[in-house]
């Protein structure tokens, strides 16, 4: 980690106040992305954790390292996450279905295995004496070339990885996404000529159009005064619920009358 450490001088009482109102935030939003059922769900939580570890960055004067949480991880990645999601069609039920055999169980051992493994490297930690966030900028020349030389020397390797990570993910995300047509893509020329040729070359008449209502259940009159029952769902027609207006009613009157005279 960057050793961006927080100043030894003492906490304001604002910073105090916002630190204790923005970290449990950020532990409930994490908490959040395992427990939630839907992964669209999961990904609002991931983002809300973005932004309140941003404002965290920036409180302790890290405004590079936080805009860059924002624009890069909530801005860029997040909407790579929503977009996959949006296209692939993930939901709750789709979770529950195990592709492959005992993975839930290799799941667990592995989930706790890392904790283990995590809690032994934090409780053998030791934390150097804080240097403060002014004195670390100093000492390499600015933020942004503090964050320059520790990600292109020290944490090189781990940086290569990530981004080696990132690439297999946008991958994946279009393999899955990805569909093989069954038939040839027909031209557009065709299709237009398709259309002509067919009984309705134009297209059908939204319905309300010219009908004195906006209504989706009442359709559509023709230059002729005709109601046209394509402007209307079939649904609606197979329940009987459309609605004709005055006009049309009178006109329907109209011809009962002249079918019974």
């Amino acid at each position: 980690m960057i050793e961006l450490l927080a100043a030894t001088s003492p906490t304001s009482t604002g910073e105090a106040v916002a630190f204790w109102f923005l970290a449990p935030t950020a532990v409930v939003a994490a908490v959040m992305i395992l427990l939630s059922r839907k992964a669209v769900h999961s990904a609002l939580w991931m983002a809300t954790t973005m932004i309140v570890l941003a404002v965290l960055f920036i409180m302790q004067g890290g405004i590079f390292l936080g805009v860059v949480q924002v624009v890069v991880y909530t801005g860029a990645v997040m909407m790579l996450f929503l977009f996959v999601l949006m296209l692939v069609g993930v939901d709750a039920s789709d979770s529950f279905v195990e592709t492959l055999r005992a993975q839930r169980v290799a799941g667990i051992l592995l989930g706790a295995g890392f904790g283990v493994l995590l809690i032994a490297a934090v409780s053998r930690a030791t934390f150097p004496e804080a240097t403060g966030v002014g004195a670390a900028n100093d000492a390499a020349g600015g933020h942004v070339e503090a964050i320059a030389e520790a990600i292109f020397t020290r944490y090189v390797f781990t940086f290569e990885v990530v981004s080696i990570v990132l690439i297999t993910a946008a991958v994946g995300a279009m393999a899955l996404t990805h569909r093989e047509r069954l038939t040839p893509r027909r031209p557009q020329p065709e299709l237009s000529v398709d259309r002509i040729r067919s009984a309705h070359p134009t297209p059908h008449p939204s319905p309300g159009v010219y009908a004195q209502h906006n209504a989706v259940d009442t359709p559509a009159l023709l230059p002729d005064g005709t109601a046209s029952e394509a402007s209307v769902p079939d649904e609606l027609r197979r329940q009987g619920t459309v609605r004709y207006t005055e006009l049309e009613d009178a006109r329907k009157q109209e011809d009962e009358d002249g079918e019974q005279g």
